[in-house]
């Protein structure tokens, strides 16, 4: 039976007219909502001369629903972990792992002696000595080295213990970091041996307001370096404010600024500028304590550096150390804010990419990945992965129109999982100095939305300019 042509067309009208309907019963007001929340935080004294960034989109349509300056560049801060991880899902894949060789150069006689080096060549694994997986701690790695050694019947080592991270340049800490921050944990620098996630702590004892610091000891241990405080025991109520400074090169580590006499941990995390170094270190030093000597001091690329001879090649390998799955370090990276991750990540992808490794090709790449799926690469003006760069530059256009191509993909509900809980919101935060932003997805009226939003140049408490941003992201729900 043919059906008359009036009434398919009545049919398709009136079909397009209840989407149409939906559309606008899910989106009603939404637009003028938003531009009334983001009115009065602009007109806020705390924002007399911020720059805000807004933008949101449909997730499904990726339509715009609102945006406000959607094409100011501004300083995204860790918000921009999300544009690594969506990148190196894409480039990497979420089945890749990073993969740490383990072997050895010379041979061994008949009496066990090996004459010649044990190499540990990383992989860029950010993970290898992590506490946040059972195989991936430092005990757990070192115990798989030593098996290794004594299956190969290795029993004397005529030789050292290398930790090659020639896999990298030799540039661990991007351009544009600043100093202040390159000593402690969260400005760890990258390397293509990473070890403890390239951390320590350093364990305080306080004195009287005004009086000094003392360093008691460090975990784990550090003989190989010297410490000077000069951290001046503050009021109760004023937090940590020391921070760690180590010259490259240096053995001599000197912890400024101030620590509250109330603060109960008295402890706090540094950068380990050399992991490649004490992860050689550590595995001599376990040997030592097994009976297994060595006869030489462990090396690293940074100690071969003052020498003309280069670290030899694995002749004979003896196992290979594979990393966690690919998403449980995306989920650590975004949840926990690892900056070493995100590092770490934007350097692999430029060694996949077949080209010289450093930050500065790793934002190229992802540059160039991004401008042939339509995003303007001059939107993107970054310096790093991480955000921890204050000279980095963003669009919230951009930033959520990236977030807009991870909706579709196979591992999109993995990358939303790693998307911390602010505000009842999966969204990604992003702070540093005069910085708020956030970055994420929210479902509004049944209709999925991805945003992007930043502040830069506030004054006053962060936390309260926080709670202010919070009302205007409330619009979303």
């Amino acid at each position: 039976m043919r059906i008359p042509y009036f009434l398919i067309i009545s049919f398709l009208t009136l079909s397009t007219t209840v989407q149409a309907q939906k559309k606008v019963s899910i989106n009603a007001g939404l637009p003028q909502k938003l531009q009334a929340a983001v009115n009065r935080l602009q007109l806020d004294s705390q924002c007399s001369y911020a720059s805000i960034s807004l933008t949101v989109l449909d997730a499904e349509t990726g339509a715009p629903v609102f945006t406000y300056h959607p094409d100011m560049g501004l300083a995204p801060a860790s918000t921009l972990k999300t544009v690594t991880s969506i990148t190196a899902y894409n480039l990497l894949g979420a089945d890749f792992k990073f993969q740490t060789r383990f072997g050895y150069t010379g041979t061994i006689d008949a009496n066990g002696v090996l004459n010649g080096d044990v190499i540990i060549k990383g992989g860029g694994d950010p993970t290898l000595g992590s506490w946040r997986w059972n195989d991936t701690k430092e005990n757990s790695i070192l115990t798989k080295l030593v098996t290794a050694l004594q299956q190969a019947g290795i029993k004397k080592i005529n030789g050292r213990i290398i930790g090659d991270d020639s896999v990298f340049d030799t540039q661990s800490i991007p351009d544009g970091w600043i100093w202040q921050d390159t000593g402690n944990y969260y400005g760890a620098g990258a390397s293509g041996l990473c070890w403890r996630e390239n951390t320590f702590d350093i364990k305080y004892e306080t004195g009287a307001v005004g009086g000094p610091v003392k360093i008691l000891r460090t975990s784990p241990a550090m003989p190989y370096f010297n410490f000077k405080s000069e951290v001046s025991t503050s009021g109760s109520g004023t937090g940590d404010k020391s921070y760690a400074y180590l010259p490259v090169g240096n053995k001599q580590m000197y912890i400024r600024g101030a620590y509250a006499i109330d603060k109960a941990k008295k402890s706090i995390s540094v950068a380990l500028p050399d992991p490649a170094y004490d992860a050689a270190w550590r595995l001599t030093d376990t040997l030592r304590h097994l009976g297994i000597t060595v006869s030489k001091e462990p090396e690293s690329t940074i100690t071969f550096n003052s020498k003309t001879e280069v670290i030899p090649p694995i002749a004979k390998e003896l196992t290979t150390i594979t990393s966690p799955d690919f998403n449980q370090i995306i989920y650590w990276l975004n949840r926990e804010s690892i900056n070493l991750y995100a590092e770490q990540l934007l350097k692999t992808i430029a060694l996949k990419s077949g080209k010289e490794v450093s930050t500065k090709t790793g934002v190229e790449v992802l540059k160039s990945f991004w401008k042939e799926n339509g995003i303007d690469s001059r939107s993107l003006n970054l310096y790093d992965g991480s955000g921890l760069s204050p000279g980095d530059r963003i669009t919230s256009r951009s930033l959520a129109r990236i977030l807009l191509t991870a909706v579709n993909q196979p591992w999109f509900s993995p990358f939303y999982e790693s998307l911390p809980l602010y505000n009842n919101m999966h969204m990604k935060s992003g702070t540093i100095a005069d910085v708020v932003a956030y970055a994420g997805y929210q479902t509004h009226n049944g209709r999925k939305l991805c945003f992007s939003v930043m502040i830069n140049n506030y004054n006053g408490s962060t936390t309260t300019m926080r709670q202010k941003l919070f009302k205007v992201l409330d619009e979303l729900k």
